[in-house]
């Protein structure tokens, strides 16, 4: 027998069986049969675990089946129970995304500046605890992007969740010396640091372009907070120390009491830092970014405004400025769904 899916018709033809619905989905949904030893179990007092193993279905599956369908006296009817999910299996339902517009828009702006479906899930999910319709899945957002039908995010959206990452890079050294002879190493870093506890750390690292180009990326540890570094001519140590001194000069003692680097080039000039910002310097250990595991993250969600391979020095100080403000006011989930901006706020006020 032919089964037609037109929205206009209501989906599967009324004169289907229950053997041809129950063929046609493939097995995804509970048969009368699997019903019936429901019904049959819950009479006997099974628990939902025992009944999921007779159907051959996970407990999760059995529990929603018994919240969707029990009946107003709490009791579980087999016949009752198939009648109503057949009826819902021939109903078309409208996406979420066609019936809220304004969601979609909404995570249309979200992804265009950077945020992932997961985080745009997990803000949305706080920000409107009691409103189902402000709340959708990650899982959703993703069929609304590759799966057009599903919704009406615009199809190039998808680009925005890939890094375009084409390789790694190995930027293996050729110097037989070091500069860093006599520098801290992360080893010597206080405690305080490595568990957060503490605000005042930072991590840093240059991200880099074509044709040498790079941008300079601070974020503090225990905020999160990111300041970016204006390199538009070279990233020679004392142009990376007079544009680090410049843009930490005016923070509080108290929020800046050390940075950690990688063992580049770039931060030479590491005494005139330490002496200028009274912050000590810390350096990776050789071939070791992980051990700035703050830096690498942000520097990966940084990516989503500075491409690998693009020409870094065409950005202008305030487009650097515009970056940095959306990513410091992008909600985090290592901070409970506050932004950087907020927590570094909370810092002052506590300092007041």
């Amino acid at each position: 027998m032919e089964l037609t899916s037109g929205r206009g018709g209501g989906g599967l033809l009324d004169a289907a069986t229950d053997e041809e619905l129950d063929a046609a989905d493939g097995g995804r949904f509970l048969t009368f049969a699997d019903r019936l030893t429901i019904q049959v179990g819950l009479r006997a007092g099974w628990s939902n675990a025992r009944v999921a193993r007779e159907v051959g279905r996970h407990p999760s599956s059995v529990g929603r089946e018994l919240r969707r369908h029990r009946s107003p006296d709490g009791v579980y009817y087999a016949n009752r129970a198939h009648n109503r999910a057949r009826i819902q299996r021939r109903r078309p339902k409208t996406p979420i995304l066609v019936r809220n517009p304004e969601l979609a828009w909404f995570i249309e702006a979200a992804m265009d500046d950077g945020w992932s479906p997961k985080l745009i899930s997990t803000a949305l999910a706080q920000w409107f605890p009691d409103d189902r319709t402000m709340n959708i899945s990650h899982e959703t957002i993703y069929r609304a992007l590759y799966v057009q039908t599903r919704g009406t995010l615009r199809a190039d959206l998808a680009k925005q969740l890939s890094t375009h990452r084409k390789a790694r890079v190995s930027r293996g050294s050729t110097r037989t010396s070091s500069p860093y002879k006599d520098a801290f190493r992360i080893s010597e870093r206080p405690a305080e640091v490595e568990d957060r506890a503490v605000p005042g750390h930072w991590e840093g690292d240059l991200i880099i372009g074509s044709g040498g180009t790079a941008i300079g990326t601070l974020v503090e540890r225990t905020t999160r907070f990111v300041l970016l570094l204006h390199l538009p001519g070279d990233h020679t140590a004392d142009t990376v120390a007079t544009a680090m001194i410049a843009a930490m000069k005016e923070l509080p003692a108290d929020l800046r009491r050390s940075i950690t680097w990688d063992r580049g080039s770039e931060l030479a000039a590491y005494r005139r830092i330490t002496a200028e910002l009274n912050a000590p310097v810390f350096f990776c250990d050789p071939h070791s970014p992980w051990q700035r595991g703050s830096n690498e993250n942000t520097n990966r969600l940084l990516r989503h405004w500075f491409e690998k391979g693009s020409d870094l020095s065409v950005h202008s100080a305030a487009n650097l400025k515009r970056v940095q403000n959306s990513l410091n006011a992008r909600p985090r989930p290592t901070l409970d769904m506050q932004t950087p901006t907020q927590r570094v706020a909370q810092l002052f006020l506590e300092a007041a």
